[in-house]
């Protein structure tokens, strides 16, 4: 992250958005089970959340300027594991869910992405849900708060597709504006080409 993304993310007007109004509209109505995963928390303001609604919780994240803070804030709530999303550290069908949110755009490829998502479908217990959100991209601030930043935006068109071809059935997709929201669930019963790594 640029200065200026960091500064903007960590800021408590942000963070509230996340925790009251992106985490809640993105899972209303989702059952998320007892032992979930966040991958790509950041500065944790959708895992403060996330540890209020399950009996365990683990939070993947792949910088560890982010993840040593949260481990000292969060660490007694929540389980902070340093790795990268797409080659999770954990077994298969380990989770009851997995979640993300407003971190997609900063892995670096389609094909990364990509790779998240199989990653996502492999750790997750058959039928157990996948969720999450990421930003449109649009506008000026949005752009300016990108310079010099990895900034792979996601299709709303064609995520549905992409979520399929990981192995993943149900997927609902709807954008507004400024955010894209997404569901899926991985199938009771699903093939190992679906969840091989990448």
């Amino acid at each position: 992250m640029n200065r200026l993304h960091h500064w903007y993310c960590n800021r408590e007007k942000w963070k509230r958005h996340v925790r009251e109004d992106l985490v809640p509209s993105t899972l209303d109505g989702l059952e998320l089970g007892s032992d979930a995963l966040e991958v790509g928390p950041g500065f944790g303001p959708a895992t403060e959340v996330l540890a209020q609604r399950v009996a365990r919780l683990t939070a993947l994240e792949l910088d560890p300027s982010l993840a040593e803070p949260l481990r000292e804030r969060l660490g007694d709530r929540v389980e902070i594991v340093d790795g990268d999303g797409t080659a999770m550290p954990f077994e298969d069908a380990r989770f009851s869910s997995v979640a993300c949110f407003t971190m997609l755009h900063h892995v670096p490829s389609v094909a990364a992405q990509d790779r998240l998502f199989s990653e996502a479908c492999r750790v997750l217990r058959p039928g157990a849900p996948f969720a999450g959100s990421d930003s449109t991209g649009r506008g000026i601030a949005f752009a300016l708060l990108h310079v010099g930043d990895t900034k792979v935006l996601v299709d709303p068109g064609r995520l549905d597709r992409r979520l399929a071809a990981a192995g993943f059935e149900d997927v609902e997709v709807s954008s507004d504006r400024d955010t894209i929201r997404f569901r899926a669930r991985r199938p009771e019963r699903l093939s190992f080409k679906a969840v091989k790594r990448g």
